[in-house]
């Protein structure tokens, strides 16, 4: 039964349904929401959660109208940058991984399932299809933006400058070795040099960037893969020195660690922009991340408490040209774990919580619709005061979920439009996940709030 809202909420109930944008199909279908996000240089595309089906594949359906029909020439996603580089060669037709599977196959970390799965599989797929029958300048890469790969990014810069540099991988070895006595461990490393029982590296990987920055500002201009090689390791050099940083900080709370990470990430995407101009290919992105980081923070509880996100520094550099797109659900299932590295499982996702957005809008009785929020004043001053909105990330926990996975937004200054598809399905993982394929998730909901 649906929660019956109070007087004050009907009257908004009444006029959300007067601004709804039903979806018969795909999103991608719907010239009007095309047409609005097209016109932007960077098209931010969220998720409310990282293990939900219909996300996934919206998300897949626009980026390929945005790349086939308006000259999108790259895909940036929320993960590690050398395994998201492999993905782009296998699109670019210069990787000898066998099928999407295995250029997928690097994705190791937790949560495999986040870029491991059948909808990021089919999409690759078709990408390195749709590049085929291009030249190299215009095919359409994909990559990552996030920073926890410190010590494979670290392998990368090496294993390019052996191939291309011997003293300067000579280097760039002794610098590295600070870090030498972890393990590969970077918390471990981050705890050490965060409480003084070790000397920090940062002057180590900040020499190593200065470096590898000369040396791409001295290479000759051009598209070919040699360049790219370059800028590839670059990158990785860029991330050592965020990620050596970041380390350092996650002791010292979540909000200076939180700022760093969308920090990087923004640095990245703006250092794609470049070398794709540089390379003198198509330099309109999409972005493939959590709502948390893509809906502007300064909207919500977030920025309350002093951090920043990938979706308002985007604002900040991009003005206009940045448009961004949140996703929302009421219920059905997700993929998604019940502690950091545990597995994967099918779990039953509650229905919005009264008095939330989601509840609002699985009042309105549409199955699936989107909101024009930049477009339609009157739309923005009905929805301008605060409510809550829910996230899901790698992990679930419904027993706790007020606490856990709601905060306050005001969804009009969060995001450009919104995608809301009212029940949705968890996301099916390639890697094996025993618990998710033990079988159906339970018709019952947990008793915890």
């Amino acid at each position: 039964m649906k929660f019956l809202a109070p007087n004050k909420d009907a009257a908004l109930l009444e006029g959300l349904r007067g601004h709804l944008r039903p979806l018969p199909g795909y999103a991608a279908d719907d010239n009007a929401l095309v047409d609005r996000i097209a016109a932007a240089r960077l098209v931010l595309l969220g998720e409310a959660s990282h293990g939900t089906h219909e996300f996934y594949a919206e998300r897949a359906e626009l980026t390929r109208r945005l790349i086939t029909h308006h000259g999108f020439g790259a895909v940036v996603v929320e993960a590690d940058w050398p395994d998201a580089w492999r993905v782009n060669r296998y699109v670019r037709g210069a990787s000898d991984d066998a099928d999407a599977a295995a250029a997928l196959s690097g994705f190791e970390r937790f949560p495999t399932w986040m870029w491991r799965n059948t909808v990021v599989r089919d999409f690759v797929e078709w990408l390195r299809e749709h590049n085929r029958a291009l030249p190299a300048s215009q095919r359409c890469g994909f990559y990552g933006m996030d920073l926890y790969s410190l010590y494979r990014s670290m392998a990368g810069v090496l294993a390019y400058l052996d191939r291309t540099d011997p003293e300067a991988a000579r280097r760039a070895r002794a610098r590295y070795a600070c870090f030498d006595h972890y393990g590969e461990d970077s918390q471990a490393y981050g705890y050490a040099a965060s409480f003084g029982l070790q000397a920090s590296c940062e002057d180590e990987v900040v020499q190593q960037l200065r470096e590898l920055n000369r040396r791409m500002a001295d290479a000759p201009a051009g598209s070919g893969e040699e360049r790219d090689d370059a800028f590839f390791a670059q990158q990785n050099a860029r991330l050592v020195r965020n990620a050596e940083e970041y380390y350092r900080t996650m002791f010292r709370g979540r909000v200076s660690s939180w700022n760093l990470r969308d920090s990087h990430m923004v640095e990245t995407l703006q250092a794609l922009e470049k070398h794709l101009g540089q390379r003198g290919a198509a330099s309109k992105m999409v972005v493939w991340a959590h709502n948390s980081h893509l809906g502007d923070a300064s909207a919500t509880e977030m920025g309350d408490q002093g951090e920043w996100n990938v979706g308002q520094l985007a604002r900040d550099r991009w003005g206009a040209q940045a448009c961004l797109v949140g996703f929302s659900t009421h219920h059905g299932s997700v993929t998604a774990a019940s502690e950091w590295d545990g597995a994967g499982e099918r779990k039953l996702v509650r229905p919005g919580l009264p008095g939330s957005f989601e509840d609002l809008f699985h009042q309105a009785d549409e199955e699936r619709f989107w909101l024009d929020l930049r477009g339609e004043a009157s739309l923005r001053d009905l929805l301008s005061e605060r409510r809550l909105q829910r996230a899901i990330g790698v992990i679930y926990q419904p027993q706790t979920e007020r606490m856990s996975h709601y905060f306050h937004t005001r969804l009009p200054d969060q995001f450009d439009a919104m995608i809301h598809i009212d029940a949705t399905r968890a996301l099916q993982p390639l890697a094996p996940e025993p618990e998710w394929h033990a079988g159906e998730v339970a018709e019952t909901y947990p008793s915890g709030l």
